[in-house]
């Protein structure tokens, strides 16, 4: 029961992270930079890589895809911790793509974002890891 707890934890950390994020990609001016002129350059610059979309296109699908990520590993490790239980703690496929999703998240937090991410995304990295632990127990 603690280790499905502990899991359970873990993935509503991340699903709470990828919601907020997706919220304030689209809400209020977390997202947006604090330099109007930036702002705008960015809406008028295309990549390298296509001149149909703007940066500040490839910005927001960029933050759009990142939340999702996090939910999706919210909503898929949190239901097979409560419903298949015995299928995620007997899977060494699941519980290393787990802990392989948390710790390269919790690298790149570490390297290129700030804090409150890089807390959130520890917090749920040691819960997941607790977690597995007591299972394998």
């Amino acid at each position: 029961m603690i280790a499905t707890l502990l899991l359970v934890v873990s993935a509503a950390v991340l699903l709470t992270l990828g919601t907020a994020h997706l919220i304030i990609t689209f809400v209020g001016p977390k997202l947006r930079p604090r330099d109007r002129a930036l702002e705008a350059r960015m809406r008028e610059v295309s990549p390298g890589i296509t001149r149909k979309a703007s940066m500040w296109d490839f910005w927001v699908g960029f933050n759009i895809s990142h939340s999702l990520a996090a939910i999706l590993y919210g909503l898929i490790y949190g239901y097979l911790a409560i419903a298949h239980r015995e299928l995620l703690f007997s899977s060494a496929y699941l519980l290393t793509v787990g802990a392989l999703m948390l710790g390269t998240l919790f690298v790149v937090a570490k390297i290129y974002w700030f804090r409150a991410p890089l807390i959130g995304i520890a917090i749920s990295l040691l819960c997941y890891l607790a977690g597995v632990a007591v299972a394998l127990s």
